[in-house]
């Protein structure tokens, strides 16, 4: 793995075991996401839930995001990604926590100076160690909700392998899906609230 773009291109990222279910965002989806969240990463306040290695956090600070938090509940997961943001110069800039998503959130507004977050991002583990499919991208997204951690216009990128099926909640709205092989991006924003006759449709 390594940094595409940014002030930290063609470093290296270093990885974890692969006993742990931990599945690094692929080099060809990351180049995607990155390509149409473009505009919003320069001076952005970041969220990386199920952060594994970093990857995701470490893009977006090469590419000039003011500050990212990683939240992951892996020990090795977390001594990784301060590996890497020593490697990579990005320490003061980050947050690691070790924490678990599908357990109450809120203690991670203030983190965000209680602002919010512009980009929350999701890659829950498709399957567990015994490659039982897991879906936890529904809890996760309820966890999120409930903590109010999206920031004004901000906006959620949540990865999921194409099957899972999860339901959003009431405050959220997919407006965007990107499709590569079996995993499905999604890109969530805060509901539009609509005036009585108008379209839902985008």
């Amino acid at each position: 793995m390594r940094i595409i773009a940014g002030s930290a291109r063609g470093r290296r990222i270093f990885s974890v075991s692969k006993n742990l279910p931990v599945k690094p965002i692929s080099d060809r989806i990351k180049q995607s996401v990155f390509d149409i969240i473009r505009p919003r990463i320069t001076g952005a306040m970041m969220l990386d839930l199920f952060a594994g290695t970093g990857n995701v956090s470490l893009e977006a600070l090469s590419r000039g995001a003011m500050r990212c938090v990683m939240v992951d509940r892996e020990p090795a997961c977390i001594k990784n990604i301060h590996r890497n943001l020593a490697h990579l110069g990005f320490e003061d800039r980050a947050k690691v926590l070790r924490g678990d998503v599908l357990k109450p959130l809120d203690y991670l507004l203030a983190y965000s100076d209680n602002e919010g977050y512009d980009i929350i991002f999701m890659g829950p583990p498709y399957r567990d160690i015994n490659n039982k499919m897991l879906s936890l991208s529904e809890p996760a997204l309820a966890n999120v909700s409930q903590a109010k951690l999206l920031a004004k216009n901000g906006l959620i990128i949540l990865q999921t392998h194409k099957t899972e099926q999860f339901a959003v909640p009431a405050e959220l709205e997919i407006y965007r899906v990107e499709k590569y092989g079996d995993t499905l991006v999604h890109f969530l924003r805060s509901a539009r609230v609509k005036s009585q006759g108008e379209s839902h449709a985008e």
